[in-house]
């Protein structure tokens, strides 16, 4: 009889889900505004908006999306936006390293999309919650806040486009700021634990434009992003003496 109390007691598949959705709600408050956004300036920059959902259903994340379409605003082509989104998300493989390691009590057909669904976001709410991996049904509970994460992402994207056709062109034009208000934001933090990153962007930005004199905007930025990147391998060298 006190077993299956104590069975009773146990959070279902369900209940996990649920968790995982009110722990995301705060997220999913984050990022519909932030989506909305991208989809504005993804509608101006040219894309359609079965183009714009489909880079966020398949892409999902939010500052290569961003850069995505501002390259293709500016003409870049399929390899410059491809490989220059793909330096700036590199930090992608070391969170889903992370986070398959406390999850080593959850099969891998739910480790590779779950991985997949990785945000900036999630990966530091999932951190904060890594003991639910540890529980009978915690695949469920970080299901519960990717999806949450993902389809406000999604549907916020898709809004953006739609009102990308409505809103007065001089309103949307004035919203690409936003693209640099995101990147100064993800910038700060790092700026304010080493002073040194700082430098690193002000490399990037005058490598960039110097580049763009004699190559297109495209290329300028990701050998501009590559090139800064590896100079913080030796900026941020920590001393061993």
């Amino acid at each position: 009889m006190e077993r299956e109390a104590q069975e009773a007691s146990l959070p279902t598949a369900k209940d996990m889900m649920k968790k995982g959705f009110i722990v995301g709600f705060p997220i999913m408050l984050g990022y519909l505004p932030i989506a909305l956004t991208y989809g504005v300036l993804a509608k101006q920059a040219g894309l359609t908006l079965l183009e714009l959902v489909a880079m966020s259903v398949l892409v999902f994340a939010g500052a290569s999306q961003f850069m995505g379409a501002n390259m293709i605003a500016i003409g870049a082509g399929a390899a410059e936006i491809i490989i220059a989104t793909l330096v700036l998300n590199f930090r992608h493989f070391v969170m889903s390293l992370s986070f398959v390691n406390h999850m080593r009590d959850i099969g891998l057909r739910w480790k590779v999309p779950l991985s997949l669904g990785l945000t900036d976001e999630t990966f530091a709410v999932s951190a904060i919650h890594k003991d639910e991996g540890k529980k009978k049904y915690g695949r469920y509970f970080y299901a519960g806040l990717i999806l949450t994460a993902y389809f406000s992402w999604v549907f916020g994207s898709l809004l953006g486009g739609l009102l990308g056709d409505i809103i007065p062109e001089r309103l949307s034009e004035s919203m690409g700021i936003a693209l640099y208000a995101m990147f100064i934001g993800l910038l700060i933090p790092s700026v304010k634990k080493e002073l040194k990153v700082g430098l690193i962007a002000v490399v990037a930005m005058l490598l960039n434009y110097v580049f763009g004199m004699f190559m297109s905007d495209g290329w300028a930025i990701v050998l501009a992003t590559v090139i800064g990147g590896f100079s913080g391998v030796f900026l941020l060298k920590e001393d061993t003496r």
